[in-house]
């Protein structure tokens, strides 16, 4: 597929002919002077026109082209600016981004905006850029080491994969969180800037630093991988906290009260935060950041390592581009999108998330997963899934890997079950408030494969069978599971296998509503390697031979109700309805006969690229949705824990997830000096909520939680400081 240029191509500019090489195979050709309209191309194609007598333009063409690798100084002399000039262009858009770069240019003025200028002058920053840029250069001179020493040490968000465990085990050693942010100014640091009690109706949101900080070690993470470009991420976890859809609808979030609670000073606009939000991308950090993630809590046993959960949830996908079809549950029928296949424990909380084109592979990633707990934790996990993984194959492969396994048998004989004896079942259950009553039998299997050398092998193995009596609705199902000889007790497999059914199911039902479990930031679309289909001329077929059979039923029915009839000599008559029946059936016998056999000489599937007028099929970049996620999955986690520490306060269980994200979304102020980070949640009404809510913040608060630059983190319950 064609992209269609931004700029159409003018007349008599479609070669750079008096273009002035700026090196990386850019040119720039100027025909009328260097504050004119001027033709960018690459590869000796234009790219793009600009006016470079606009002044916001020729700044945006600067730091473009700056970043693509040009020689400065032949840009500098084309352009007739100063090599200093650039800098500042440059230094000014990574600092302060794009509203930062272009401040001070508006190609027009209203009577109003110059009005509210000169109100709110002295909020302001004084100065021009240049000599901001200029005292944080010094700055930065100055904190550099003296006496003729070099810092040999490279910063700690470009060391690679394998130096990752020692570096967090160092910043282990040293809480001081000076090594991660010493190679920052200090301004970039979370919460840099000191103020005064302020409102903030976003308060309550900082109960999730505590967790993340302390035991998620989030921070630390961020700073290994991405450096100065956490912002993003804080901004990232305001979304997932407060359930914010997109970064679109940040606009009606009040960036002031949000920006000093997130440690931002205000948050940014929103062409700002796409422009960080383009930086973290091209790092590529994101499979970096997941397996820090998912490796340090099962590590630290953050999350639980005796049953895992794995299940597939349809991302849908919008577009116009073609991309291959999940599968929609509720709707029951294919939709474009990915699967996001996500593995939880018993609790709840996420352990790992992989996201595979279209329907993905249920069961080559259950049977990673399970090598992969039993590389993390020395024992595999017990793993549950729906009937999607039911298969002997499947069994056989999980088995010959030594990892257990429970699921609810497919297509089970509902008439055998209910001629079950009740008092065949000796085995009681009480589970989510419901009474059970529990069969084990014994289920052979066996698996036909063919071995290296093409000779046909079975492997045998035994199963164990679970049939579950529920009481209050009086079914009955059966299960299957294999406990790796381990002598596992029959409750918890019975348990693991309930939770996949209907209410009991594990928490991703329930995700979607408090948190934007769907929402990918910044599509990006590719060539798929997967671009095999079902041979049209197959599907053509079937539909043909359908048709075909449906009439032969019909005519096989109506010859069934009619009689032959003879001419007067006794010979059947050759134009009555018996023969005339018989011969149309002979015909189409005939006909389906040879499209089956056309059929079978055509391979069942066929790539695109040999066919004609046929879109190939694209797949989704999933690095934006990879981010996002991280911050998702580590407020999932953190919520969790948080609901578990109110359960020491609060004794009302369901309510109690209410009572968090009430507290989640309460109000308060927010103060900030040398030392503390100090946030006041205003109390709630009741007085067993308030009693709960006041418990948590003083556990949160001797947590000690510290950011970098040396901050502790408090919180408490109380009146306005005000």
């Amino acid at each position: 597929m064609t992209q269609t240029a931004m700029f159409p191509v003018p007349e008599g500019s479609d070669s750079p002919k008096a273009g002035v090489a700026l090196g990386r195979a850019y040119q720039l050709h100027l025909p009328r002077g260097p504050r004119s309209k001027g033709y960018v191309y690459y590869r000796g194609t234009l790219l793009k026109e600009v006016d470079l007598g606009d002044k916001g333009q020729r700044q945006l063409l600067v730091v473009e082209l700056m970043q693509r690798g040009v020689n400065q100084s032949r840009l500098a002399k084309v352009l007739k600016l100063s090599r200093q000039t650039l800098h500042n262009y440059r230094e000014s858009y990574n600092r302060f981004g794009l509203e930062g770069l272009l401040h001070g240019y508006k190609p027009s003025e209203s009577k109003s905006r110059e009005i509210q200028r000169r109100l709110h002058v002295e909020q302001r920053r004084p100065g021009t850029k240049a000599r901001d840029l200029a005292r944080r250069r010094r700055q930065e001179r100055e904190a550099r080491p003296q006496n003729g020493e070099l810092d040999l040490d490279p910063p700690r968000y470009e060391l690679e994969a394998v130096a990752i465990d020692e570096a967090l085990k160092a910043l282990d050693e040293d809480r001081s969180e000076a090594a991660p942010s010493s190679r920052l100014p200090a301004q970039e640091l979370p919460f840099a800037k000191n103020h005064e009690a302020s409102a903030s109706r976003y308060a309550g949101l900082f109960i999730l630093l505590f967790p993340l900080l302390t035991q998620w070690r989030w921070l630390d993470k961020l700073f290994v991988r991405v450096g100065r470009q956490w912002r993003i991420f804080m901004i990232f976890l305001l979304m997932s906290g407060l359930n914010i859809r997109s970064i679109e609808q940040l606009k009606h979030v009040r960036r002031e009260e949000a920006g000093r609670v997130l440690g931002l000073g205000s948050l940014p606009s929103l062409p700002t935060i796409w422009g960080q939000f383009r930086e973290v991308a091209e790092k590529q950090s994101a499979q970096g950041l997941m397996a820090d993630l998912f490796d340090d809590q099962i590590d630290r046993g953050l999350v639980g390592a005796r049953l895992w959960f794995t299940d597939g949830h349809l991302l849908p996908y919008t577009g116009q581009e073609r991309v291959h079809a999940s599968y929609h549950t509720q709707r029951r029928m294919p939709v474009p999108g990915q699967t996001n296949l996500v593995t939880s424990d018993e609790r709840g909380r996420i352990v790992r998330f992989e996201i595979q084109e279209g329907k993905g592979d249920l069961r080559d990633t259950v049977v990673r997963v399970g090598d992969y707990g039993k590389a993390r934790t020395g024992r595999a996990p017990i793993q549950v899934f729906d009937r999607e993984g039911h298969g002997a194959e499947f069994f056989s492969r999980l088995v010959e890997h030594h990892i257990p396994f429970a699921t609810w048998e497919k297509q089970a004989d509902k008439k055998r079950l209910e001629a079950i004896e009740e008092a065949a079942f000796t085995h009681r259950l009480e589970f989510n408030g419901k009474a059970y009553r529990l069969l084990e039998q014994t289920k052979p299997m066996v698996h036909q494969r063919v071995d290296e050398n093409g000779q046909e092998t079975s492997h045998r193995f035994e199963l164990r069978r679970i049939v579950i009596w529920n009481l209050s609705s009086n079914r009955r199902a059966s299960g299957l599971c294999w406990d790796a000889e381990r002598g596992l007790d029959l409750d918890l497999f019975a348990q693991a296998i309930l939770h996949r059914w209907g209410a009991s199911e594990n928490t991703f039902k329930h995700l979607n509503e408090r948190h934007p479990l769907h929402y990918h930031p910044g599509f990006g679309l590719g060539e798929s390697e997967k671009q095999e289909v079902d041979h049209p001329r197959r599907k053509a077929i079937g539909a043909q031979l359908k048709t075909l059979q449906t009439q032969l039923a019909r005519h096989y029915q109506q010859l069934s109700k009619t009689r032959p009839t003879y001419n007067r000599d006794g010979t059947p008559r050759a134009n009555g309805k018996y023969h005339t029946l018989k011969q149309r059936i002979q015909q189409l016998e005939t006909q389906q006969a040879q499209l089956r056999a056309e059929k079978n000489q055509l391979p069942e599937r066929i790539d695109v690229s040999q066919l004609q007028d046929y879109r190939s099929f694209k797949k989704i970049d999933n690095e934006g949705k990879n981010l996002f996620d991280f911050v998702t999955a580590s407020v999932w986690n953190a919520r969790r824990t948080l609901i578990d520490w109110l359960g020491e306060y609060y004794a009302k269980e369901s309510d109690r997830v209410d009572l968090f994200y009430a507290i989640l979304h309460s109000h308060g102020w927010i103060e900030s000096d040398d030392r503390w980070v100090v946030v006041r949640l205003e109390p709630l009404q009741q007085p067993s909520r308030r009693y709960a809510q006041e418990q948590l913040c003083r556990k949160l608060s001797g947590l000690g939680a510290k950011i970098p630059g040396g901050k502790w983190l408090r919180i408490e319950v109380g009146d306005t400081p005000l």
